[in-house]
């Protein structure tokens, strides 16, 4: 074996891992999620001990300080965490691909126009924009958080999928298409969505990652899921004033956290080795 054929094999063993890890994390925290459906610890709006005891055998990660077991707690957070990840991603993919698509196929003036608006919109923080959408709400809830949230990437979405679309239309068996006679809407389904698709999807496995942070952000300012629903944000914001006596309420929900975005990162790094095919054939 050449040095060149190692050297691949070694490239495509570490990518493979990665894939992998990212699977394993990401897969605990959707049979945690599962689970909390048919199944929990405790009751979690109900006091289960006393108030901040220490990780034991009969709460595993501690109580808070209102004497709530807090590894139910912890177990309905990826719940909400996936529901809020899955629901951003699903409008902002819906509201971006047929933005961005539109923008590809639309005159010149309007193209520019919506581009222009679109990095207006890029330029401020999903975070911003998602606390603006929620304001303007009556009241705050997880619904309300999914939408915001899924508003507000929608714009990052769009912008790419312009871009690449664009890039697909100068191709020379587009050309083909249209002479051909094939309608607009088939040359989008047959011939634009499937070569930026592998893109789109690793893009859209990082915007989830970002979703599920900007979420634990609102909750943590309280413009997130209200109780009794104990999403991770709330969770730390609650967690703020016992973090010197009582550490582990703060640590949990923050390696949860942690674990979940990592394992999306992975998996949108293995995702786009494996799907990706300008990658492939280098």
């Amino acid at each position: 074996m050449t040095a060149a054929a190692e050297t691949q094999a070694v490239e495509r063993r570490q990518h493979s891992l990665t894939l992998y890890a990212g699977a394993v994390l990401v897969g605990i925290h959707v049979v945690i999620a599962l689970l909390t459906l048919v199944w929990l610890p405790y009751d979690p709006s109900a006091m289960a001990g006393g108030r901040l005891e220490p990780p034991s055998w009969l709460h595993w990660v501690g109580t808070d300080r209102l004497g709530r077991d807090l590894f139910t707690q912890l177990m309905i957070g990826s719940r909400i965490a996936l529901m809020v990840g899955v629901g951003a991603v699903a409008i902002g993919a819906v509201i971006g691909v047929t933005l961005g698509l539109l923008a590809a196929f639309a005159s010149r003036w309007l193209d520019d126009a919506l581009a222009a608006t679109l990095d207006i919109l890029i330029a401020f923080p999903t975070l911003l924009i998602a606390m603006l959408v929620v304001a303007a709400s009556d009241t705050a809830s997880l619904s309300t958080a999914i939408v915001a949230l899924g508003i507000a990437l929608s714009a990052i979405v769009a912008r790419l999928t312009r871009i690449l679309a664009k890039r697909v239309l100068l191709m020379d068996y587009i050309t083909a298409a249209r002479t051909s006679g094939t309608s607009w809407l088939g040359i989008v389904l047959i011939h634009v969505l499937p070569n930026i698709w592998p893109t789109l999807s690793v893009n859209f496995a990082l915007q989830f990652g970002l979703a599920v942070i900007a979420e634990a952000s609102l909750s943590y300012l309280g413009l997130g899921a209200p109780p009794p629903n104990a999403s991770w944000g709330r969770l730390l914001q609650e967690a703020q004033g016992t973090v010197y006596t009582a550490p582990i309420g703060a640590i949990a929900p923050g390696v949860a956290l942690v674990s979940l975005v990592i394992g999306m990162n992975l998996l949108a790094d293995g995702l786009r080795e494996a799907i990706d095919p300008t990658r492939q054939a280098r």
